[in-house]
């Protein structure tokens, strides 16, 4: 018999609530008395468990801050297949960009404590490239994994304004440039299991 999934508590309840809410409609959209009224809680409850809406923000943000899991494929795969990922990201319903340029764009400067988080955040994917390219010993690990990193941006921007998961693709084959510029093959070649079997990649032009 199946073992029944443990039972939220009231702060975890109170936490995915808001994550769903800022998420898809906006932070300042939604007040602690909206998702109190979500989960039927007073706002004191609520108040409990987060002292204030500033503090239920930034618990939201850091929930959202995932390291990307450790991968035994060979860097260039988990390099390019960034973008597969984000062209996944962009077809589903729920997409609205990414949360920690959101967040900041909605609650401006003088927000630190969310501008801190999305700082973080943000780094913590370049340096992700980075360590990668350093793997592949090319030269300006630093410069390059900041250009793609800007990559990752535009096209995020770009398919919210087009609504169009084709720009994950085309920041991908940018990203293709940038990496043979650097030194690094970047076409993946299946092996020959049979006569008929084809290589993958880009298309030979």
């Amino acid at each position: 018999m199946a073992t029944p999934p443990a039972k939220q508590s009231m702060k975890e309840r109170i936490l995915e609530t808001a994550d769903r809410l800022f998420y898809q409609r906006g932070i300042r959209a939604i007040g602690v008395d909206t998702i109190a009224a979500e989960i039927g809680i007073s706002k004191r409850t609520l108040y409990n468990h987060f002292p204030s809406k500033e503090a239920l923000i930034s618990a939201y943000l850091k929930r959202r801050f995932v390291q990307p899991h450790p991968s035994d494929k060979p860097p260039l795969e988990q390099i390019l297949g960034t973008f597969d990922r984000l062209e996944r990201g962009f077809a589903s319903k729920g997409f609205r960009g990414c949360p920690f340029v959101n967040a900041v764009a909605e609650l401006g400067a003088e927000a630190r404590s969310v501008r801190k988080i999305a700082i973080a955040f943000k780094e913590s994917r370049r340096l992700w490239f980075r360590d990668l390219l350093a793997q592949m010993n090319v030269r300006d690990a630093e410069g390059l994994a900041t250009q793609l990193a800007l990559l990752v941006d535009g096209a995020i921007a770009q398919d919210l304004v087009r609504d169009n998961p084709a720009m994950a693709r085309a920041a991908k084959e940018a990203a293709r440039v940038l990496l043979e510029n650097a030194g690094i093959e970047t076409e993946i070649i299946e092996p020959e299991v049979s006569p008929g079997s084809r290589e993958r990649g880009r298309p030979k032009t």
